[in-house]
């Protein structure tokens, strides 16, 4: 029964992952964060791994490094999931040399064919590998045999920048007073995280505020204004407040209490940098 290692900090998404494979006779491995996926790839040595890109420790181009350098390991397929693909993610993705990039949110029927496309072309090249020939060993002095192991502390690889956990750094505003859900979305409308106690409500104010973001960038090129860095939207029952998130990203911030919204703006502002380097 082939092993897949399922990387990802929300437990939702394993689970998700774990019933569908699981489905398919397919044994499931798991891990919340990337020094746990670092034990799980020594001690059980995964047929592949899908791994998210943001995590709590560090990021998975990091762990998609890690294996295709290691000694035994390297033949490994990995498959990197991430709330956004652009050239970005795609050239970081080549970079560690990861064998496919999906998009999350994902239907649970397309990441089978993707795992079950890696696991069959595993079956077929073992089947036609022929054997590597077996030479006498060489008469020479003992040499030490370093066998891989994995430390449980975290792992942290060389010139790699820290990576940042996109779930608290939505937690740090949505837990301002006066404020009832901070979202991250896409620029297609995407969901790619949220954070308070509205989360139901998300996905849509999501979906809205993209259509909303991109006839406003519309409007502010059309009046030679620059980039567009927030908009602010005061309804009856309080405000919601827009604010862009690098180029492929906006967060959302719904409060209740229309008095505390400079507050909030501020703790955004300095929230920004963070959010711009975790996705």
């Amino acid at each position: 029964m082939p092993k897949v290692l399922v990387v990802d900090d929300s437990l939702s998404v394993r689970k998700v992952v774990q019933r569908a494979l699981e489905s398919r006779r397919i044994e499931v491995l798991s891990a919340a964060s990337g020094t746990e996926a670092l034990e799980q790839i020594g001690r059980e040595a995964p047929d592949l791994i899908v791994c998210d890109v943001i995590m709590p420790d560090m990021d998975g181009y990091q762990i998609c490094d890690y294996v295709k350098k290691h000694p035994t390991l390297g033949h490994t397929p990995v498959l990197l999931i991430s709330g956004i693909v652009n050239g970005t993610v795609l050239e970081r993705a080549a970079k560690v040399c990861s064998d496919d990039v999906m998009r999350k949110p994902f239907a649970a029927e397309e990441l089978l064919q993707r795992i079950e496309s890696f696991l069959n072309a595993q079956s077929r090249t073992a089947a036609v590998s022929p054997p590597l020939p077996v030479s006498p060993a060489p008469v020479t002095a003992p040499v030490e045999h370093r066998t891989p192991v994995v430390d449980r502390a975290p792992v942290v690889l060389e010139n790699a920048a820290p990576s940042l956990d996109l779930k608290v750094l939505l937690d740090g505003v949505a837990q301002l007073p006066g404020v009832s859900l901070t979202a991250l979305i896409d620029r297609e409308g995407a969901l790619m995280e949220a954070a308070g106690g509205l989360l139901p409500e998300a996905a849509l104010a999501g979906a809205l505020a993209a259509c909303l973001v991109e006839s406003t960038v519309g409007i502010g090129q059309a009046l030679a204004q620059g980039r567009l860095q927030s908009v602010i939207l005061e309804y009856d029952a309080g405000v919601v407040l827009l604010n862009g998130v690098g180029d492929g990203a906006m967060l959302a911030v719904v409060l209740g209490d229309p008095a505390v919204l400079g507050k909030v703006r501020y703790h955004v502002k300095k929230a920004l940098p963070d959010l711009v380097r975790a996705v």
